[in-house]
């Protein structure tokens, strides 16, 4: 396909980082931007089990951030293919590529986390490291998976047959990231505006072949984390990204061709408020409902097994009743009463009846009513 090269931005060669910043452009979009981060911290503070109540969000994360970059997969297909064919299985003919693509980013998310967490430093390696476990499998294994570009790419828009912005040079590329990493550890900015800088520069940099885009957002949650923004690693703003799209690209693309760095801290500072102040309802939400199931369990189900099948179930909501009954700790014939007691009330819906040595699928409506999307 021809793409029309003419209206293209080139990467803002020896403008990294910027010398001069006018913080009182931006100064009233850090306190909102830190006071949203903090409540919605706070939040999962004061949770009891907050991988139960995250798994939902990054399972949101994962299917939104692989969308921007056109792989279309849906929540519940996502839920299916790991309840259906578990962690061994990826190639399966069956499984859409697009499917595998998003479960992939959410295993290299949650992967990057737990490293951070045990204290691995952020650095090259390590987001070689979640390049090279994004691109594992599928279309993305044929696309140098944890290997920088060696050739030069393009961000373009296909509808328009345009390309948008050229990336630095290959050449140019291990400067660039010591640059980079050099500003994410050593600059003397605001953390919050560290964030911001070093997000755009990593897309201008555009160091991989695929999947930029996907570990530039995750790059996001990993600096909140790293500068003591936020207490624990999870924090997903793809979904206001996706919103704003085109002015997402448009902002980035100003940085080097007019290098308006200021303006883009007041995107990205608003991006953070908001999607902050998201994902605290939803995350509210979510914990709202498993206050309220955990009586309803209780009462339903009457055995001391039931906080185990809610949660279970909350950490699984599309799942086969033969592994609710083999992994969630509960013994097997009180499993299987438990599985008819929700089905008959309505809390979980068949979606497969069981079919000859296959097990029947079951999803949580009540959960995932809250995290589609």
């Amino acid at each position: 396909m021809d793409l029309n090269i003419e209206n293209a931005v080139d990467y803002h060669y020896d403008k990294f980082p910027p010398e001069k910043l006018d913080y009182g452009i931006f100064i009233s979009q850090i306190i909102k931007a830190t006071d949203a981060l903090a409540r919605y911290d706070q939040m999962l503070k004061n949770l009891h089990n907050s991988e139960i109540l995250l798994a939902p969000l990054r399972n949101q994360e994962a299917v939104i951030s692989s969308r921007m970059e056109g792989t279309i997969s849906t929540m519940d297909e996502i839920l299916k293919y790991e309840a259906d064919i578990g962690n061994d299985d990826e190639n399966s003919p069956n499984v859409r590529s697009e499917v595998i693509e998003t479960l992939l980013y959410r295993r290299a998310l949650y992967s990057a986390q737990k490293s951070l967490e045990s204290g691995y430093p952020l650095s090259q390696s390590l987001v070689k490291s979640i390049h090279q476990q994004l691109l594992s499998f599928g279309r993305g294994a044929q696309k140098s998976p944890g290997q920088l570009k060696k050739e030069q790419n393009f961000l373009a828009d296909k509808l328009k047959r345009e390309i948008l912005f050229i990336p630095v040079s290959p050449e140019k590329l291990q400067d660039g990231l010591d640059n980079l990493f050099n500003y994410i550890n050593n600059n003397d900015h605001e953390p919050i505006i560290k964030t911001a800088i070093s997000h755009i520069e990593f897309e201008a940099l555009h160091p991989f072949k695929d999947g930029n885009g996907r570990i530039g957002r995750m790059l996001i949650t990993l600096l909140l984390w790293k500068y003591g923004i936020i207490s624990t690693p999870h924090f997903y703003i793809s979904g206001y990204f996706e919103e704003n799209k085109d002015l997402y690209i448009d902002t980035m693309r100003r940085v080097s061709s007019h290098s308006e760095w200021e303006q883009w801290c007041s995107f990205f500072l608003q991006a953070i408020e908001k999607q902050a102040l998201k994902n605290l309802i939803i995350a509210e939400n979510i914990k709202n409902l498993y206050e309220d199931m955990k009586k309803v369990f209780s009462e339903l189900l009457s055995s001391k097994w039931s906080v185990s099948a809610l949660d279970y179930i909350f950490t699984n909501p599309v799942f086969r009743n033969n592994k609710f009954t083999a992994n969630s700790g509960i013994p097997g014939p009180t499993a299987a009463r438990f599985t008819r007691l929700l089905s008959d009330n309505g809390l979980i819906r068949t979606i497969e009846e069981s079919s000859g040595r296959r097990a029947a699928m079951y999803s949580f409506e009540p959960l995932m009513e809250l995290v589609r999307v």
